[in-house]
């Protein structure tokens, strides 16, 4: 039997603003045994977040005001004595990243309280035994944070819930420095 050779899928017509009909081809990516050692290869790492490396992140739409403000003033004091931590804002917020990527994020805009990252059995433990300072909303069921009621935590807890979420977005890199140099 002959080998067939490879041709471009056709797609279906696609209509022009003009009405006219306009064929599309699929494009297929050669095999790296063809490509060309100098060609060009698509990107298949993702980025962390949306914006330009460099760029500002989006203004306050929601400061924290009074007793709210003094808690996350204390929870910045504790996040930033671990390296590489950076108080910036997310989704129109306080929040605190760790190489790009959100640690902790100030829940201003609704009841309050602080979004921090955490693994799902964790943040069951930590829902059954403090229900009053640990709950989550349907929003955040899916994702591995806690929220946290700033007013009704126990504050001698709080350098290890920022250590552990801390190094649940850390390089592990930065992990191995900041052990080094602790230890």
């Amino acid at each position: 039997m002959a080998a067939r050779k490879a041709t471009p899928r056709k797609r279906p017509a696609k209509s022009t603003p003009t009405g006219k009909a306009k064929a599309t081809t699929k494009r297929v990516a050669k095999p790296s045994s063809q490509r060309s050692s100098n060609a060009p290869r698509a990107s298949t790492r993702r980025r962390s977040f949306s914006r330009a490396r460099g760029a500002e992140p989006a203004p306050l739409k929601y400061t924290p005001q009074g007793e709210l403000a003094e808690h996350y003033r204390r929870v910045l004091e504790i996040a930033q004595r671990l390296p590489g931590v950076e108080a910036t804002r997310a989704y129109g917020t306080p929040c605190i990243k760790v190489d790009g990527k959100i640690m902790a994020r100030l829940r201003s805009e609704s009841e309050g309280g602080l979004a921090l990252r955490c693994d799902f059995p964790e943040r069951q433990m930590l829902m059954q035994a403090d229900p009053q300072a640990f709950y989550v909303t349907d929003h955040y069921l899916d994702w591995p944070m806690v929220l946290i009621d700033l007013a009704e935590v126990r504050w001698a807890a709080m350098p290890g819930l920022i250590e552990t979420a801390w190094r649940m977005v850390a390089k592990k890199k930065r992990i191995a420095e900041f052990e080094s140099n602790a230890g």
